[in-house]
C-alpha cells in the first residue's frame, strides 16, 4: 500500500470534510514523544518503524494514528484497517461451577451462549455500576470435563476487573489465569476483513458468524479468532502469542491492510454509537440508564449483583438516559460539556467527535429522560456560548449487514 507523508494532515481524501475534521483532531489528541515508563506491547516497534505518532492511554504507550486519522477512519468503512489491542485484559477461566460462579457477576442469560459463542455483557457492582464492559467466549470444556470461558477487558480496568474477579470467585473452584502479558491482540476491521486475514488461516472464515470464535491455524502457529469488534463494522479479533503477532501484522500491512491508532478507533466506535469505559458508563451509571436494556435479562435470571437496584429502575423507570446528539452545525460537543435546555443545564456530554462518515459533529451525553425524546432540541454549552442540538437516534452510523 503505498504510503503518504504522515506528518501532514489529510491530503486530498474526504476534502470536503477534512479541514474541520482534522482541526477537531489536532485540538483534542494529546501526542507524546515516546516515554519508557509506559507499558509496550510487543507490536511497539512496528508501529515506531511505521512511523506512528503515540500516546500514554492507560498506562500504555499506543500509537493515536500512522497516516491521518480521517485515512484510518475511512480505509476501515470502505475497506480494512488493523488495530494492536494487545493492552486489553485477557482472562482465562475454567472450573466446574464456571457458568453458575460468572452468572452471579453480570445481569445476561450465560446460559444461552454455546461452545464457540460469545456474549457481551457488563461486570455489575452491588449499586448497579458498571464496572467493566467485557466480551465472554465459551470455549466449551477442557480435557477434564471442565467448562472453559475467555474474558477480554478493558485495558484501564484489567487490574480493578481482575481484583473483582479473584474476590468474587475465591471458594468457587473456578481458576483465572491472567494472559494480558503473554499475547497479541490484532482488531482487523473493515467490508472487506475476511478478505484479508483468510489467506493466513487454515480454517474457513466465512462459516463464523458474528459473535462466534475458534481455536485457528494462524501462520501454522494455534491462535483465537473471534468475529468481534469496536467499529461497527464486519471484522475479526486475533490473539496469538507474540512473535506469530509481529508476523501476521506484516502481512497483513504487505497485503494492503491500512493500520490505524486510537484517533480512528475512537472516531469509529461512537459513530457506532458504543460506549467508552471510564467517559460514557463508570461505576456510577446503570446499563438501563447507559442504554443497555438489551443486556440485562431479570425476567429469565435468578440472582444477580445489582439486580435489586435494576428491578427498581426498570418498574419506575430511570430518572437519566444516555442519548445521541446531532449538532446543528459545525461545532463540536467534547466531552464535559455542559447540556442545557431553555438555558438550564440538565447533562453533561461524555463523548463527542466530528464524524468523517457523516460529516457532522456528533455526540454521546446524559440527560434528564424527559428530554430523551428522538427529536428533542437543546444546547451546548461551547466556550461560554450555548449552540443548538437535537437528540437522534443510536447509532449514528449503521453498517450493512454481512449476515
Amino acid at each position: 500500500m503505498p504510503w503518504r507523508d504522515r506528518n501532514l494532515p489529510d491530503q486530498g481524501l474526504m476534502s470536503d470534510k477534512s479541514v474541520e475534521y482534522e482541526r477537531h483532531c489536532d485540538s483534542r489528541l494529546s501526542v507524546a514523544k515516546p516515554k519508557p515508563s509506559l507499558a509496550r506491547t510487543p507490536l511497539f516497534d512496528l508501529a515506531v518503524e511505521q512511523n506512528a505518532r503515540f500516546t500514554g492511554f492507560s498506562g500504555w504507550e499506543m500509537p493515536v494514528q500512522y497516516s491521518s486519522i480521517g485515512q484510518e477512519h475511512e480505509a476501515v468503512r470502505t475497506d480494512a484497517g488493523m488495530f494492536d489491542i494487545s493492552h486489553m485484559g485477557k482472562f482465562a477461566l475454567t472450573g466446574k461451577q464456571l457458568w453458575q460462579a460468572l452468572q452471579r457477576l453480570v445481569p445476561s442469560d450465560l446460559s444461552r451462549l454455546q461452545p464457540g459463542q460469545a456474549q457481551y455483557t457488563v461486570l455489575l457492582n452491588p449499586q448497579g455500576g458498571i464496572i467493566d464492559d467485557v466480551i465472554v467466549y465459551h470455549q466449551g470444556e477442557d480435557e477434564t470435563g471442565a467448562p472453559q470461558a475467555m474474558m477480554i477487558v478493558n485495558a484501564a480496568t484489567c487490574q480493578k476487573d481482575k481484583e473483582w474477579l479473584l474476590a468474587q470467585l475465591e471458594n468457587t473452584g473456578v481458576k483465572l489465569l491472567d494472559l494480558s502479558g503473554e499475547n497479541v491482540l490484532i482488531a482487523l476491521q473493515g467490508p472487506q476483513a475476511e478478505t484479508y486475514l483468510q489467506p493466513f488461516v487454515q480454517e474457513d472464515l466465512t462459516a463464523l458468524k458474528s459473535f462466534g470464535h475458534l481455536n485457528a491455524t494462524i501462520l501454522d502457529q494455534p491462535g483465537f479468532i473471534a468475529r468481534t469488534g469496536y467499529t461497527g463494522e464486519d471484522g475479526f479479533e486475533v490473539m496469538v502469542k507474540p512473535e506469530v503477532g509481529v508476523k501476521l501484522w506484516r502481512r497483513l500491512f504487505q497485503a494492503g491492510v491500512t493500520p490505524c491508532g486510537l484517533g480512528a478507533r475512537d472516531t469509529l466506535r461512537l459513530e457506532a454509537g458504543l460506549a467508552l469505559y471510564g467517559q460514557d458508563i463508570d461505576d456510577t451509571t446503570t446499563p438501563l440508564e447507559a442504554g443497555l436494556s438489551w443486556l440485562v435479562h431479570l425476567d429469565e435470571l435468578g440472582d444477580f449483583i445489582g439486580r435489586s437496584v435494576l428491578e427498581v429502575q426498570k418498574a419506575k423507570g430511570v430518572e437519566r438516559r444516555l442519548v445521541g446528539i446531532e449538532m446543528q452545525g459545525r461545532h463540536i460537543a467534547r466531552h464535559g460539556y455542559s447540556v442545557l435546555s431553555d438555558g438550564e443545564v440538565v447533562g453533561e456530554v461524555t463523548s463527542g467527535t466530528y464524524s468523517p462518515t457523516l460529516g457532522k459533529a456528533i455526540a454521546l451525553a446524559y440527560c434528564p429522560t424527559s428530554l430523551a425524546k428522538i427529536g428533542q432540541p437543546l444546547e451546548v454549552e461551547i466556550r461560554g456560548k450555548t449552540y443548538p442540538a437535537v437528540v437522534v437516534k443510536k447509532p449514528f452510523y449503521r453498517a450493512k449487514k454481512r449476515f
